[in-house]
């Protein structure tokens, strides 16, 4: 199988280093918009817009399926895409959703959505927990979390002062939902912060599990082909993949 995976920039390649762990997929093809980056203080319309103008550019390729790997996006676009594509659209909040009822029994359990503020404004998180009878759910917009992971600040001062700053009244929860693909690179900072009680909702991890559920993958490609495409500067893209994903 081949696939494509959507990011409003460099985040989404956390989820590409899920696919490559579990070795799915024959050949990988990543979009950063990285022109148009970030998605998360945009309206509707316009995610809706760049969701479509991804699609167009995946039809340049013959795939199997396309994973929205940008909540923002898994949130307010994924109808139209699909309704504009040629293969089958998966998004990681249907699959954080997903995840995070597999791996909590108590529908009482406390449950932290981190995410942007287009991510947390839209309230999809909440109504599919809610829907699935969670009901003790918290919600916090930590956009900057993203500005911070791309400086590759993982840790430290910067990042315990930014903790503090977002989590001043807030008690551990029994999960946290990561809910932008930045956020599993702190999630070694956040697991020292919360304890290690609290679960961590990755969108990679949460995406190979809803792949594994409902797609019959027969073979293991340790070693995929890889192509990595970006709207601007596609070379800064690619160093950084080098980097994160350790190719």
């Amino acid at each position: 199988m081949n696939v494509g995976v959507f990011d409003s920039g460099i985040g989404g390649l956390s989820v590409v280093k899920s696919l490559l762990e579990h070795q799915l997929f024959q050949e990988i093809i990543y979009y950063g918009d990285t022109a148009r980056v970030p998605y998360g203080i945009k309206d509707k319309n316009t995610i809706i817009r760049y969701g479509l103008e991804a699609v167009e550019f995946f039809k340049n390729f013959e795939l199997d399926l396309i994973i929205v790997a940008c909540n923002t996006v898994s949130a307010y676009a994924l109808d139209e895409m699909r309704e504009n594509t040629f293969c089958p659209i998966i998004g990681v909040v249907d699959a954080g959703v997903k995840a995070t009822s597999n791996r909590l029994q108590n529908k009482n359990s406390n449950i932290l959505v981190l995410g942007t503020k287009a991510t947390i404004n839209s309230k999809a998180y909440e109504l599919q927990l809610n829907n699935l009878g969670f009901k003790n759910l918290q919600t916090k917009a930590t956009s900057l979390f993203v500005p911070l992971v791309e400086e590759e600040i993982y840790s430290g001062e910067i990042l315990e002062a930014t903790f503090k700053y977002y989590f001043k009244n807030i008690e551990s929860p029994d999960a946290i939902i990561l809910g932008c693909t930045h956020f599993p690179l702190i999630s070694n900072a956040l697991e020292n912060y919360f304890g290690k009680e609290t679960k961590l909702i990755h969108s990679g991890d949460a995406i190979v599990e809803y792949l594994e559920n409902r797609f019959e993958f027969k073979n293991k490609y340790p070693n995929p082909k890889m192509k990595f495409f970006a709207s601007e500067n596609p070379e800064a893209l690619r160093k950084i993949a080098k980097k994160w994903l350790n190719l």
